[in-house]
């Protein structure tokens, strides 16, 4: 056979081209080392191994990926936690990873693996439990990236939950975890706190895996439970293993049944759609907050798929596979890094630093939202949706986020899904509770026949009217009355439409901040009885809706002085009402007797005549007794306006006086609190209740009697051993029922909240009864009762000494006194403007007839004359025959001469045959004026 070198020379060639493209494809696809720690034995491990798997071999297979590959190391958690940093450890130090993917469940396990993270410079991504406190977690673990959102926006959530259907307390529940349960709880606590509610008790599972005996300790914590009032249970934090015990347990003893409610977080939320069916069984009626995410989209459709093929394939006794919020998680965590090794290259990625910035700089829309990092976790709030247990499965309600609250729907809306008419409470229908309860539980241990609400009743009271127990001598049977007795009895009849209360009254015979601390400490679970509402109580306790005013008054006996009693007939008016009735009573008579001196006989002669004639008319105007009659038309009106005034002011001082005679004037032997301090007399006061040391440190008074019973107050005050007697309202009203006319409220009122029922703080019942009491007040219930307890005394008049009559003011009438004197001014303004007219007119005839140097002069001298009218007859008689002579003077050419003539000679002055009968006309016409 001869040697052929072409064809070997060929296949040597081949040989060589085939080992250097292998060498190239081994130069080009370089190999990035990975680690992931996760539990591979739980349900959460197995779907984030397989995620992860997933998603590995998606970026390898990925032709523009085709210059890196990723190799995934997986390390199963074990029950030490030091052995997960010894992993962590290995698989920095032998498998020289350039990043750990860990989806672990506390906080404690992430915290050592991030530390490694730290001391190596390797990122951590951490799809598992979130932080409350991003910024603090970046600060102690730099390299630490956690692919979750803060923890703040579920307690929120969980917070919005419970304020929407009012419950006051609740019992949180939770998995031992010193790095996150504590942290949790306090900021829950503050959050509660900030709705109105508040942490009855905390309860804390410890970890399965330290207990020999799981069963009996978890029994023993879920025992303590039925002890506390509070039925809604919040579980913060738990594994699924941990739950099933303990809701088994819960359920054996009654705590999932009626008037229960419980809300998981989504640590069991979010593996509801991988329970087994016992487990569903025991939370019938739950609410869940689960992590929300887009299942209708191509990618999470095209992951459901592959994920579903390799999950049954390697864990053929799962009975579901749909993928969940961790398995999502962690196939973004993959994403992220995978899209931050290619952006940097194949050198750059093996910066570690450089590596982190680039992961925490993500911003994608990965399949459990959107990715992107602030402070080391994802920026974006979450988005819950809330679900409730019902059969197998649940079905969801509605979603919850801090950006819109609650919503039934979301929209789509510039790439986010964003909840549509949200509201800051949870409104969602179809609700199935606990034991098919269709209203909302109470949330609270609803009294039963077995164990009823054990009632405190005051069983020493001063006014036995509100409350009096008294005791059977034959059966040594308690006996409850009273007007609050009859107002719980009523108010039960009203609660009964809803549901039954049993009840046992306890009478309790210490003090009432003494009682009040029974409910404090849990003996009572409520009191009944005349409870005032105080500020510093309100931290305690819950009181209802009042039922009767409150505040503080001053009881005092009535002073009687006869002395006053004379001078009662100026009560009516005040002092500045007599002077401005005096006044205007002068100033009309002046001008009645200005206007009518002139004309009229009755107001002429002497000056006292003609001053008593004016006074007496005047005041007999005030009866209507007067009988002189009236000539000027002025004057007439200026008298009618005059009457009118008369009348409304007789009327009026009549009535008010009639008034002040019949009605009893009870004035205070003590006027106010100050006299008190001023001399240190003796007060008395109900030393049972708060008043005693109310009076002792705000009213600052030391000389305090306490006073036992109602009926010693009269004796107290009537033997001068107390000089006033501090009562509460209602108390007072009682008491002045019954001795209105001898005692009086003197001072101020001290006023406070009121009277009420009291329950433990955070009852519901407290609530209920208080919306009772409102229905009782509107129908008019509370105003029967009122009637029937508190009667009047048949010696008592139903006089409020409040009610007395004041006196008349000045500022009810200046308006008709302002009409009275600008009539009387009007008129005589107008008077003396027609007497003057009428003058001139004379002296205008004088200038036409009589010629003297001095006429000017003798028109005023006759002017005053006539206006002082001391003699009328003798001035018109010289104007008369000063007329006749100017007259013949002029005939004759002589000067004219005067005449004096006698009174008696004046009807022949204004006698119609005058030979000047003009005068006597326009004389007539002035005194008709």
């Amino acid at each position: 056979m001869s040697f052929k070198p072409f064809p070997m020379l060929i296949f040597i060639l081949k040989v060589f081209l085939f080992i250097s493209l292998v060498t190239v494809k081994a130069t080009a696809n370089e190999t990035i080392e990975i680690g992931a720690i996760i539990d591979i034995n739980s349900r959460i491990g197995k779907e984030q191994k397989t995620a992860i798997a997933i998603a590995v071999e998606n970026y390898n297979h990925d032709r523009r990926n085709n210059k890196q590959l990723i190799t995934v190391h997986f390390r199963n958690t074990s029950k030490d936690t030091i052995q997960d940093f010894f992993s962590a450890e290995e698989l920095v130090e032998q498998n020289h990873v350039k990043m750990i993917v860990t989806g672990l469940q506390t906080w404690e396990e992430t915290a050592l693996i991030a530390d490694t993270g730290k001391r190596h410079q390797v990122p951590i991504i951490s799809s598992g439990t979130a932080s409350y406190t991003p910024e603090l977690v970046q600060l102690k673990c730099p390299f630490l990236v956690q692919m979750t959102s803060s923890s703040l926006d579920q307690i929120n959530c969980t917070a919005s939950i419970v304020s929407s259907y009012q419950w006051r307390k609740v019992i949180v529940i939770y998995e031992d975890d010193m790095y996150s349960g504590s942290s949790m709880l306090a900021v829950l606590t503050e959050t509660l706190r900030s709705h109105g509610a508040e942490i009855e008790h905390q309860l804390i599972l410890p970890q399965l895996s330290s207990l020999s005996d799981p069963r009996e300790v978890v029994r023993r914590e879920v025992v303590k439970l039925l002890r506390k009032q509070s039925r809604v249970f919040i579980v913060l934090r738990s594994s699924v293993s941990t739950a099933s015990h303990f809701f088994k347990e819960a359920k054996e003893i009654g705590l999932m049944g009626r008037d229960s409610a419980w809300i998981l977080a989504d640590s069991l939320a979010d593996l509801l759609d991988s329970v087994d069916t016992t487990f569903v069984s025991s939370i019938q009626g739950a609410l869940g907050i689960k992590n929300h995410y887009a299942e209708e989209t191509k990618s999470f459709q095209d992951f459901k798929g592959q994920f579903q093929q390799i999950f049954r394939s390697e864990y053929p006794m799962e009975d579901h596979s749909e993928p969940g919020i961790h398995a999502l998680k962690a196939y973004d965590s993959i994403t992220a890094f995978a899209k931050a090794v290619n952006n940097l290259g194949t050198k750059s990625s093996n910066d570690s630093k450089l590596l982190k910035n680039k992961i925490l700089s993500s911003n994608f829309i990965g399949l459990s939202g959107h990715v992107s990092f602030v402070n080391g976790a994802l920026s974006h709030p979450p988005t819950f949706r809330i679900v409730n247990v019902d059969g197998n499965r649940y079905k969801g309600l509605g979603f919850w986020s801090s950006k819109f609250g609650f919503s039934e729907i979301l929209e789509a809306e510039n790439g986010e899904r964003i909840g549509v008419n949200g509201s800051r409470t949870m409104k969602f229908s179809e609700v199935k509770w606990p034991g098919e309860l269709k209203r909302v539980p109470k949330g609270w241990a609803i009294p039963t026949d077995s164990k009823p609400l054990i009632i405190g009743v005051p069983g020493r009271t001063s006014f036995e009217k509100f409350v009096k127990v008294e005791t059977l001598a034959e059966s040594n049977e308690k006996l409850y009355s009273g007007f609050c007795i009859d107002l719980f009895k009523e108010v039960l009849k009203i609660l009964e439409q809803n549901y039954t209360l049993p009840y046992e009254f306890e009478p309790f015979n210490g003090s009432y901040p003494d009682l009040v601390q029974q409910v404090i400490n849990g003996t009572y679970d409520a009191i009944v009885g005349d409870i005032t509402i105080l500020a510093e109580r309100t931290k305690y306790v819950e009181f209802t809706q009042p039922f009767a005013e409150s505040g503080l008054t001053m009881v005092v006996p009535v002073k009687f002085d006869g002395s006053k009693k004379a001078w009662m007939f100026l009560k009516p008016f005040t002092g500045n009402m007599w002077i401005a009735t005096g006044g205007v009573l002068v100033y009309t008579m002046l001008v009645v007797w200005f206007m009518e001196h002139q004309s009229n006989p009755e107001f002429r002669g002497l000056w006292k005549d003609q001053f008593g004639t004016a006074m007496w008319f005047t005041f007999s105007s005030l009866f209507f007794a007067h009988r002189e009659n009236i000539k000027s038309n002025y004057t007439k009106t200026v008298v009618i306006v005059w009457l009118f005034l008369v009348f409304v002011l007789t009327s009026s001082y009549t009535a008010s006086l009639t008034s002040m005679l019949t009605v009893p004037r009870l004035e205070p032997s003590v006027k106010d609190i100050g006299w008190i301090k001023r001399t240190n007399a003796s007060v008395g006061c109900d030393g049972d209740s708060f008043v005693k040391d109310y009076l002792r440190q705000v009213l600052k008074l030391h000389n305090i009697k306490s006073i036992t019973n109602q009926d010693d107050y009269p004796k107290e005050l009537e033997s001068g051993n107390i000089k006033a007697a501090f009562l509460e309202i209602p108390y007072q009203k009682v008491f002045l029922r019954e001795h209105c006319n001898q005692y009086v409220i003197a001072g101020p009122n001290y006023r406070f909240g009121g009277l009420a029922f009291v329950f433990q703080k955070g009852s519901p019942l407290a609530r209920d009864v208080s919306e009772a009491i409102l229905t009782l007040t509107q129908d008019g219930t509370l105003n029967r009762l009122e009637e029937l307890w508190f009667v009047l005394s048949r010696n008592c008049d139903n006089v409020d000494p409040a009610d007395e009559t004041e006196s008349l003011t000045l500022g009810s009438f200046w308006g008709l006194y302002l009409v009275s004197g600008a009539t009387s001014t009007v008129c005589l303004l107008f008077y003396v403007y027609h007497l003057f007219r009428k003058i001139r007119q004379m002296n205008g005839a004088f200038r036409d007839n009589i010629v003297h140097p001095s006429t000017d002069q003798r028109f005023w001298t006759k002017t005053a004359g006539i206006i002082k009218n001391d003699k009328p007859a003798v001035s018109l008689r010289r104007v008369v025959s000063a007329r006749a002579a100017g007259l013949a003077s002029d005939e004759r050419g002589s000067s004219p001469k005067w005449h004096l003539v006698s009174p008696s000679d004046a009807a022949q002055i204004f006698d119609g045959s005058s030979q000047h009968p003009q005068l006597a006309i326009e004389m007539g016409n002035l005194r008709s004026e």
